[in-house]
C-alpha cells in the first residue's frame, strides 16, 4: 500500500469531532473550571524569557531576585498571562477568532515550580446585528497559583459563530 493509499484509508475511518462551545452555551455567570492545571518550571521561563527579550534579570538571575526580596526567580509576567489564556481555549474559544483583553491585573509574584489553574466566568453575551447568529462573548479568566491564590485576572472577548 502507497503512502498516498494509507492517508486515504485513514481519512475513511476517521470521525469528525465537533469541538468547542457554542453561543448557546455561554448564558451570563456560567463559570468554566479549566483543566489540569500547568507547573511552570525553570526551562520554560528561561526559553520564554530569552525568546521574548524580556531582559529583566528577576527572570533569570536567582541572585538578583533575591537580593530584591523574592525568594528565587519569578516567572515573566507575559508567560503566566500566556498560559493561563492557553488553559481556556479549549473550554472559551475555539469556534471564533480573539476580539481583545481588558483589565488585566496581575496580584501576586509567579515562581519557577509554581502550579496555575484557571477558571473562567462569562460576563456578557451580545448577538450581532450584522451577523446572523454570531455574538460577541466576554469572559472574566482568574488564574491561582498552587495555594489557591489569583494571581492574575482579565477580561477576554472572543467573536464565534453558530
Amino acid at each position: 500500500m502507497s503512502n498516498q493509499e494509507s492517508d486515504l484509508a485513514f481519512l475513511e475511518k476517521a470521525v469528525p469531532w465537533d469541538k468547542g462551545n457554542k453561543i448557546a452555551d455561554f448564558d451570563e455567570g456560567k463559570v468554566f473550571d479549566h483543566h489540569w492545571g500547568r507547573t511552570i518550571n525553570a526551562g520554560d521561563n528561561s526559553l520564554f524569557s530569552a525568546l521574548t527579550q524580556m531582559y529583566n534579570p528577576l527572570y533569570f538571575n536567582a541572585e538578583y531576585a533575591k537580593s530584591e526580596g523574592h525568594p528565587g526567580v519569578q516567572v515573566a509576567p507575559l508567560l503566566v498571562f500566556n498560559t493561563v489564556l492557553g488553559m481556556s481555549v479549549e473550554d472559551l474559544s475555539l469556534r471564533g477568532p480573539f476580539v481583545g483583553i481588558g483589565d488585566c491585573k496581575f496580584h501576586k509574584p509567579v515562581y519557577e515550580g509554581d502550579t496555575l489553574t484557571s477558571r473562567s466566568t462569562v460576563v456578557k453575551r451580545r448577538y450581532s446585528e450584522s451577523k446572523k447568529g454570531a455574538a460577541i462573548v466576554t469572559w472574566k479568566t482568574e488564574g491561582f497559583n498552587q495555594h489557591g491564590e489569583l494571581v492574575i485576572e482579565y477580561n477576554r472577548s472572543n467573536f464565534l459563530g453558530m
